[in-house]
């Protein structure tokens, strides 16, 4: 019941009971009728002269209205006017505390002009305001002192629940996916559970959850995989042994993986060169995982090599380094790459649905007499020269097409032999030039520059011999 309706019944109850004098029952009237906006109405149209037809309505509804009420005081059995003689003796005494208030000295008159201003505030407010000051002048002491106990168990810092760690078994906090303890565990809107690295697995392939295959193709979306902070402390707290074997297996796993001589990934697609950009489009589960691998070691680079229908793939290739991944809502990626590094293979193998191997890097071998190296100096100006005649006279689509995707022709370099893998110009017209890539790869397994040069300028006078359609 809202309190502004409290009023009516505490003034008739006050009437009835109290044998106190009429300022006081005044007092107390003006008090409820005060706090209630709806009895404060109804006040002031009672005081509005009425004519006889309403004064009859008046009666009517008195006389209905009095039915009821004697109703509430039901007669009494012995038992019961005993009982009600007690809570008399206490209505009594409370009424002489509401007199004494109203008689008492220069701190009561200062508590009333206190009360005497609640007027100003709405009658919400106001009523609010009194039973907040009823509920502190009827409890008194007592109350202030159960608040103060209140705030300060507040206070008081709570004791955390403690576990025998005879109760806690590792196999309670085993993810289902790889059977071992969790390792950054992180859980789904589904509110299931498992390693993150398990849960990107699985959603390489499809966007559901393991268990329930609920969909999960916002939250594969959002990339948000954040590792859930209480399983997690848990872990550390009851198996503190078991999740320091569970971290040195994944740190002896991950230095595995940032080996770049031994099990290197292999991407088996197409031909790529040093210094020669190679933008991929990753949508393969395997490869997905791959790029992930390569990104979360830090190392950031993974082998290319064509296919080969029987070894798998063929014995020589060239290292890209990562420059940045762009992810897709769907899990697939955009990867900017650029060539690194040629090497060799040397064993092959398979992790995970991808290929690795042994490698070996190649540098070329450097000229070393100065009258060899003046004429590889001078083989070098030419095939450049001409090179870039033969680009410049290409039509300007193919010659768009060309500056889209590797970008423009390298400046000459002033040391042909500053890098292992000898000019930039080399590997850019290797790249650009349509030549089948059996040949290009024999191009790339060669360690002598001049072979190198040789071989792209019968490529070039080849193509200016043939008209260009």
């Amino acid at each position: 019941m809202p309190f502004g309706f409290v009023g009516a019944p505490i003034v008739i109850l006050c009437d009835l009971l109290s044998p106190a004098s009429d300022s006081v029952k005044v007092g107390l009237r003006e008090a409820a009728l005060g706090t209630s906006p709806h009895l404060r109405g109804k006040t002031q149209l009672a005081a509005a002269p009425k004519r006889p037809e309403q004064l009859k309505v008046q009666v009517r509804r008195t006389e209905r209205c009095a039915e009821p009420l004697s109703s509430l005081f039901p007669r009494s059995s012995p038992k019961d006017e005993q009982d009600g003689g007690r809570s008399e003796s206490l209505e009594r005494s409370r009424l002489s505390r509401t007199q004494s208030l109203r008689s008492g000295g220069p701190g009561t008159e200062e508590g009333l002009k206190r009360v005497c201003s609640a007027p100003q505030l709405g009658g919400q407010d106001k009523g609010t305001l009194l039973k907040r000051k009823l509920s502190a002048s009827e409890v008194g002491p007592s109350l202030v002192h159960s608040g103060g106990n209140k705030h300060k168990k507040q206070g008081e810092a709570v004791a955390c629940r403690t576990v025998p760690a005879d109760l806690v078994e590792a196999t309670d906090f085993e993810c289902s996916l790889c059977m071992r303890l969790f390792f950054e565990p992180v859980t789904t809107p589904c509110g299931h559970t498992f390693c993150r690295s398990c849960l990107e697995r699985c959603l390489d392939h499809t966007p559901q959850c393991p268990l329930c295959k609920k969909s999960l193709k916002q939250y594969l979306a959002s990339r948000r995989y954040k590792v859930t902070q209480v399983l997690d402390e848990v872990i550390k707290r009851y198996l503190p042994t078991e999740h320091l074997e569970r971290e040195s297996a994944h740190v002896e796993e991950t230095k595995e993986l940032s080996d770049l001589t031994r099990n290197v990934p292999i991407f088996v697609c197409t031909m790529a060169y040093p210094t020669v950009p190679c933008p991929l489009h990753v949508f393969e589960p395997r490869y997905r995982l791959m790029i992930r691998r390569c990104m979360e070691t830090g190392t950031r680079q993974f082998g290319m090599c064509i296919s080969d229908s029987q070894k798998g793939f063929v014995d020589y290739g060239c290292m890209l380094q990562i420059r940045s991944v762009h992810f897709l809502p769907d899990g697939r990626s955009v990867v900017d790459t650029v060539g690194g590094q040629r090497f060799r293979v040397l064993s092959r193998g398979m992790r995970d649905g991808y290929c690795i191997a042994d490698i070996e890097y190649l540098e070329d071998v450097k000229v070393r007499d100065s009258r060899e190296l003046a004429r590889l100096q001078e083989l070098h100006d030419q095939v450049y020269d001409q090179a870039r005649t033969w680009f410049q006279n290409l039509k300007s689509r193919f010659r768009g097409q060309i500056l889209q995707h590797f970008g423009p022709m390298p400046e000459r370099e002033a040391d042909i032999q500053a890098t292992p893998n000898g000019p930039a110009c080399c590997w850019w017209l290797l790249a650009v030039l349509p030549v089948d890539p059996r040949y290009q790869l024999s191009v790339l397994s060669l360690l002598s520059l001049r072979e190198r040069l040789l071989k792209i300028q019968h490529i070039l006078t080849y193509l200016q011999s043939v008209p260009n359609d």
